[in-house]
């Protein structure tokens, strides 16, 4: 028959959970720390429980050896024989060591060891029950508050649930009872802390989990979930039966199946997506309810897509905060870049002028204003070109190191110059272009001269009969030139001139007396 203080181990042992041989080991080492305290010695010493009687034997523990190292922990074969007969070299004997005589010193500081011990067992029991079921949805009771975090009574061991953890949207009473998922398990000084969390998106798995049949019997199958508590969660679904409507199951009809889950997480927004393998279609679905003009995979191996939507629908493709996009993302596990067509048509023009390339000019044309020195100082930081020049402002020039503002100026009004003396070689190019057609019409004339009228006094290139020239008259006439065409038709039909006719350049004798009709 067990003893009495048997008897009260293992009723310990049955309410903390643990192993009754673990709490009789934390009485005999009790036993050993207060009688070494009480005999102050250094021996190697033994406890033990007869679960008959009840009564602890302390032992000093002697190792039987042929030649003594250390007296207090050896002793020979010849001095070991006279306490036990049967002793031999390589065992061990027990000398007995009163334990009457322990005073209430003793037995304080035994009653402290056997606390630490039972306490350490059980840490180790809750750690060893917890540290697999992290995941697991259990039921708890609220018990109370500690600054920003809520203690719960999960059964066998306590809980905490820090801010980040909960939901924005919930609070809840003492003795309230609430489903919680097991987030970890964290080994602390003062024993194991199970973590448990209302913002996993596991409990909104096991939600569905619980009214929505389909997932339950695997017919409907939960492919991704994103999650931001109290705010909005983000479900993909899947269903492996052609005939079974993946989001309407889910939903239920008029909505009760979703709008339960709702109720129980306080309210927070559900969206339910079907799920798609192709990741482009899988993104159009998970940015609802924007609707998306066109998406494009940019690298698949490192999972970027891009994401072009009008520009009335941007603000909402991004949604609060970004919280419709990051959700996106998270869902897909793939990272996505929101564009509007106008911002993407700007990127694209800027790509092409970058590919067709604008002209460049060395910085060394403005060197004599600003000087070499200057000109080293923006080759190091990266500016080549005076066109790169321009196209920065004062901020940013002095930025860059050794630029003060009165650099800045001198380099403005050196870049100034650069391109009016630009524009000045443009204009003075293009007057003599605009001149040329001017000169070439006095040379026509120049050449039409001696042909047409013959005022140069030069017989060579007249003929005795008149040539028409019907295609000169008809261009003169189209293009409004009527006179002219008229008197070069009336020269062109006129009859041959008699030799007597002929004018010659010269001195001509009585000149001076012909009147002035013949003349």
């Amino acid at each position: 028959m067990a003893s009495e203080l048997y008897n009260v181990i293992e009723t310990i042992s049955r309410e903390k959970g643990i192993d009754p041989q673990i709490v009789v080991s934390a009485v005999e080492d009790a036993i050993v720390v207060a009688t070494r305290k009480y005999y102050k010695t250094q021996e190697n010493l033994r406890a033990v429980l007869d679960k008959e009687t009840g009564q602890i034997r302390a032992y000093a523990v002697k190792q039987i050896v042929e030649t003594v190292e250390d007296p207090i922990t050896q002793m020979d074969l010849e001095e070991a024989q006279k306490f036990n007969p049967d002793a031999e070299v390589g065992g061990e004997l027990l000398l007995e060591k009163p334990t009457d005589v322990l005073g209430r010193i003793a037995a304080q500081l035994a009653k402290q060891v056997i606390f630490q011990k039972v306490r350490e067992a059980e840490r180790d029991t809750v750690y060893n029950e917890y540290i697999g079921r992290v995941g697991e949805i259990v039921n708890a009771t609220t018990k109370r508050q500690e600054g920003p975090d809520l203690i719960f009574d999960i059964g066998k061991a306590e809980a905490r649930m820090p801010r980040k953890e909960q939901s924005r949207l919930e609070s809840f009473a003492i003795g309230e009872r609430v489903r919680v998922v097991i987030a970890r398990v964290e080994k602390a000084a003062k024993g194991p802390q199970v973590v448990v969390s209302r913002a996993a998106p596991e409990l909104v798995t096991h939600l569905f989990q619980t009214e929505v049949p389909e997932i339950y019997d695997n017919t409907v199958v939960i492919r991704a979930i994103a999650r931001e508590a109290g705010e909005r969660t983000k479900i993909a679904v899947m269903s492996k039966d052609k005939d079974v409507d993946a989001v309407g199951a889910c939903v239920g009809m008029k909505g009760m199946r979703v709008q339960s889950i709702i109720r129980e997480l306080r309210g927070e927004k559900i969206d339910i997506i079907e799920y798609h393998e192709d990741p482009v279609t899988f993104a159009e679905k998970a940015l609802q309810p924007a609707k998306v003009s066109r998406v494009s995979v940019v690298d698949a191996a490192d999972k970027h897509l891009e994401v072009i939507v009008d520009d009335t629908q941007l603000s909402l493709a991004i949604g609060k905060k970004g919280q419709n996009v990051r959700l996106a993302a998270k869902l897909l596990g793939w990272k996505i870049d929101i564009k509007s067509e106008e911002e993407k048509r700007q990127e694209v023009e800027q790509q092409m002028t970058a590919l067709i390339g604008g002209p460049t000019t060395p910085l060394e044309k403005i060197e004599e204003e600003v000087g070499a020195g200057v000109v080293e100082k923006l080759r190091e930081a990266g500016i080549t070109t005076i066109e790169g020049l321009a196209d920065m402002t004062p901020e940013q020039l002095e930025e860059v190191p050794g630029i003060g503002p009165k650099t800045v100026e001198k380099i403005s009004i050196a870049v100034n110059n650069y391109f009016s003396s630009l524009e000045a070689g443009e204009s003075a190019s293009a007057e003599p272009s605009e001149e040329q057609p001017a000169e070439g019409g006095a040379n026509e004339e120049t050449e039409l001269g001696p042909d047409s009228a013959g005022q140069s006094g030069d017989n060579t290139g007249l003929s005795d009969v008149a040539e028409e020239a019907p295609e000169s008259v008809n261009e003169l006439e189209e293009t409004g030139q009527d006179y002219e065409a008229e008197v070069i038709e009336g020269v062109e039909d006129a009859p041959p001139a008699d030799e007597a006719e002929v004018t010659t350049h010269g001195e001509h004798p009585g000149e001076d007396d012909t009147p002035p009709e013949k003349q």
